[in-house]
């Protein structure tokens, strides 16, 4: 305990630093009865000998004249020992049969609790005036989890705080940067900026199902500001012309820029700028025009078309942009939107080729520039014939007549955008499944083709699928809820057998554990997933899904005498070939 809590340790060792201080005194050498004044006031406060100023301030006191007997008996009257006194009590706590541990943690939540009520940024900024140099009790500090995030804490509460500015590059210099990704002071040094931007971007790279916290994580420290906003993109396009992983850095840079958008920043002119728009003054006027309010508009569509369907087309790239893309395909297939019969061709055509023309730049071994439209017709057509079914309301058995010809156009990735998008207005209005009398509606029938055909896709659909589970269905009998549910259920099992194997299995693991879902639901998906699954099984999929499998409330009913039944045949298998870990 010694050793933990001894808090004078580190003051002997400074005397080298605190002479260089003392020269700071030698101005108020000139009114020695200010100087001897002063320094008794400070002798006179509780515990000052533990202060880490006590030598420089005896020196400045002996050097003005101060008599020894006078200073050592204000030092000892004043002298309450309350660090030795707090080193008893936790020897008593380990004595009383505390865990060491748990006693360390005491008392340094306690110290960060006080420290948050009383810290001072001005009082904090003249440690570096007085002593001249990095303290040594300061490097010590940010060896310790528990002590940097209350750096952080305070770096977010006190930004303009030279201190603590200078601390968080001692954080990020000393390897910590992974830590400081949500910390707005690292935006304003660069070099730390731009570790702390590494780190996040390698997060991205390594991520594999849970990708998107980590492009939100990424993306709200890239927000922060302007400068940063700008910094990141163009490093981001500068990687996205790698030939290797090039494209993951495009979707991350499209991912943040997203982020901004819906976080109502105004990011236009900076992509327009990096994507090289300005180079076609036409498509880029259009195109700002419509990303900037966040709307399409015929004027700037006619003028769009009009270059893309021109001897010399700008790049492809242009009207790649998420955003724009977003904004055709709820033209095109959102319910309800009503579009100019003379301009609907225009919209089809500019998202058909968004979506289907090839690009080969120039180059010496290539020659000049090359544009492949040979899928652009048939991805019309495809578009057109999914847009005139979505666009108008029909019944459930009039959309069966149809069925051939949507799935067969669900083939094209763009089309199968636009079928969710169809299917997410239609099934969230709230009279949909009072009204719907199918065990399983068309609609959702129709994503089951859709997750078959395109895994990019899953994320979107499985999301759909947990609104529309969670969502109230309070017009409905409870027996019509739990079937409805049910349903849904099968729906993500389909999912889970395509492919989206994590995702699914943890959501249903939240459920269970956050309490509010029925029991006999979360049994319903054990049967179905037991069922459909066979080993081998990787090492993540069994430590989501076997708490769920041996939980006897779950599974008790449905186990056997022997081990013959799903349930046991699981639980054997994992039990011999994993290290499960609860």
């Amino acid at each position: 305990m010694n050793d933990d809590y001894d808090d004078d340790k580190n003051w002997d060792g400074d005397n080298d630093a605190m002479d260089a201080e003392s020269d700071a005194g030698d101005e108020g050498m000139e009114n020695p009865q200010e100087v001897l004044k002063e320094c008794l006031e400070k002798f006179s406060t509780p515990d000052y000998i533990m202060e880490p100023g006590i030598f420089s301030q005896l020196k400045k006191y002996f050097q003005a004249g101060g008599n020894p007997e006078q200073v050592i008996e204000l030092l000892s009257q004043n002298y309450k020992a309350v660090a030795q006194m707090a080193n008893l009590v936790a020897e008593w706590l380990i004595l009383g049969g505390v865990k060491v541990h748990d006693v360390q943690a005491m008392v340094e939540n306690h110290l960060k609790d006080m420290i948050l009520k009383t810290f001072d940024p001005k009082k904090a900024d003249t440690i570096f005036s007085e002593e001249g140099e990095t303290p040594a009790w300061l490097t010590e500090m940010i060896e310790h989890k528990t002590w940097r995030s209350l750096i952080y804490r305070l770096a977010e509460e006190y930004p303009d705080c030279l201190m603590l500015n200078f601390t968080i590059k001692l954080i990020s210099d000393a390897g910590f940067q992974g830590e400081i990704t949500s910390i707005s002071t690292a935006a304003q040094q660069i070099e730390v900026f731009s570790r702390v931007l590494k780190t996040s971007i390698s997060g991205f790279l390594q991520a594999t199902e849970d990708w998107q916290s980590s492009v939100e994580e990424c993306a709200k420290m890239v927000c922060h500001g302007q400068h940063t906003f700008v910094y990141s993109l163009v490093l981001l396009q500068v990687l996205s012309q790698e030939p290797k992983g090039g494209f993951n850095m495009k979707r991350l840079a499209q991912e943040i820029t997203k982020c901004a958008q819906n976080n109502h920043q105004d990011v236009t002119p900076i992509i327009m700028a990096l994507n090289g728009a300005a180079s076609y003054a036409q498509a880029c006027s259009a195109l700002s025009s419509m990303l900037s309010r966040n709307s399409l508009n015929p004027a700037d569509i006619l003028m769009l078309f009009r270059n893309y369907s021109g001897q010399d087309p700008p790049p492809v790239e242009l009207i790649r942009t998420p955003q724009f893309l977003e904004l055709l395909a709820d033209a095109l297939f959102k319910p309800g939107v009503k579009l100019n019969q003379e301009h609907k061709p225009k919209y089809i055509y500019l998202l058909a080729y968004a979506a289907s023309v090839v690009e080969v730049p120039a180059s010496k071994k290539t020659g000049p520039r090359k544009i492949i439209k040979e899928e652009l017709k048939p991805t019309m057509q495809a578009v057109e014939k999914v847009h005139n079914i979505c666009n108008t309301n029909k019944s459930s058995s009039e959309l069966i007549a149809e069925i051939n010809t949507l799935y067969h156009c669900i083939r094209y990735p763009v089309v199968s955008v636009g079928v969710v998008r169809w299917v997410e207005c239609t099934v969230t209005e709230p009279s949909y499944f009072k009204l719907c009398t199918e065990h399983t509606p068309i609609h959702l029938a129709l994503l089951d083709e859709v997750v078959s055909c395109h895994s990019l896709l899953h994320h979107t659909v499985l999301k759909l699928f947990i609104q529309l589970f969670e969502s109230k269905q309070d017009e409905l009998e409870i027996l019509v809820q739990l079937e409805l549910r049910k349903m849904l259920l099968d729906r993500m099992v389909n999912l889970l057998c395509r492919g989206c194997v994590v995702p699914v299995v943890k959501y249903i693991k939240q459920c269970w554990k956050r309490g509010d879902t029925d029991i006999s639901l979360i049994r319903y998906f054990v049967t179905e997933v037991l069922e459909a699954i066979a080993p081998p099984y990787t090492p993540e999929f069994v430590q989501l899904f076997l708490p769920i499998v041996e939980n006897e409330e779950i599974t008790g009913t449905m186990r056997g005498e022997g081990e013959n039944d799903t349930v046991s045949e699981f639980i054997v298998h994992c039990k011999h070939h994993f290290m499960v870990v609860h």
